[in-house]
């Protein structure tokens, strides 16, 4: 007995098609067998040529088609058909059994994703920049990031989180205005989120001197704002208006003169 493909990769609601072939030169029906592995290894079919043998379980009931040579067809594939397959085909007249195995992956196919970010506008020099990978379905999923349609890596400013579903920049430069998009594989497919647009904005040179050093200098300043009081002058007691000396003054020169006359 041989087996042309010992791996299998189905999809959820699809199809998998077990390929066996076998030689005899005994006349007879073959007895064959299928089991899933498991810590008790589950019966799928048994049968005797095509004719399946007593009732197949319930989750394999109207799923299963057993043909001539031992092939074996599984219709609906659910997630939980993922496992490793042992066949054994007899034949009455033959002296050894033929055995074999075959590996069935059963992964959800991908839907499209989608970056999510807090704002697709930042301003230079922030920090902390999240973008996330968002899908709804898929299993077994791996994660690829793109920025202006080249491969991003793990670099000093751009970290990706151990499944690479997350990309952080961790300080945002003018260079990081760009268009980003990311890659969702899994083993039955691989499709690409629509591009989105991060915009940089300047920020003031006054903000940069601060945020680089001159911190320093301000609070410099503040603490000798702080500190400086202004000087005290003595105060000169207000001055009496000359008028009212003037005119009494002017008055008893009068009244003198006419004393003389």
């Amino acid at each position: 007995m041989t087996i042309p493909n010992t791996l299998i990769r189905g999809t959820v609601g699809g199809e998998a098609l077990f390929s066996v072939r076998y030689s005899s030169f005994s006349p007879d029906l073959p007895v064959i067998k299928w089991q899933l592995k498991r810590e008790k290894s589950v019966t799928i079919v048994q049968s005797i040529g095509t004719d399946i043998i007593g009732t197949p379980r319930p989750e394999y009931r109207d799923r299963i088609l057993v043909f001539e040579n031992g092939t074996l067809l599984l219709h609906n594939l659910r997630l939980s058909d993922d496992g490793t397959y042992d066949v054994e085909i007899s034949i009455t007249d033959d002296t050894f059994t033929g055995e074999g195995t075959i590996t069935l992956t059963v992964d959800e196919l991908i839907s499209r994703p989608y970056i999510h970010m807090e704002s697709s506008s930042v301003l230079e020099l922030s920090e902390n920049i999240v973008l996330n990978c968002s899908h709804e379905n898929g299993t077994r999923t791996s994660y690829k990031w793109f920025k202006g349609g080249k491969p991003l890596t793990n670099e000093t400013r751009f970290v990706l989180s151990p499944d690479q579903k997350l990309l952080t920049i961790t300080r945002v430069l003018m260079t990081d205005d760009d268009i980003y998009s990311c890659t969702v594989e899994n083993p039955v497919g691989s499709i690409t989120s629509l591009p989105i647009k991060l915009t940089v904005y300047k920020r003031s040179s006054l903000y940069i001197i601060l945020s680089t050093g001159g911190i320093f200098l301000l609070i410099t300043l503040v603490t000798v704002c702080a500190c400086w009081t202004p000087s005290k002058k003595p105060r000169h007691p207000p001055r009496k208006p000359l008028s009212r000396f003037y005119s009494n003054s002017h008055r008893a020169q009068i009244t003198h003169t006419g004393t003389v006359v």
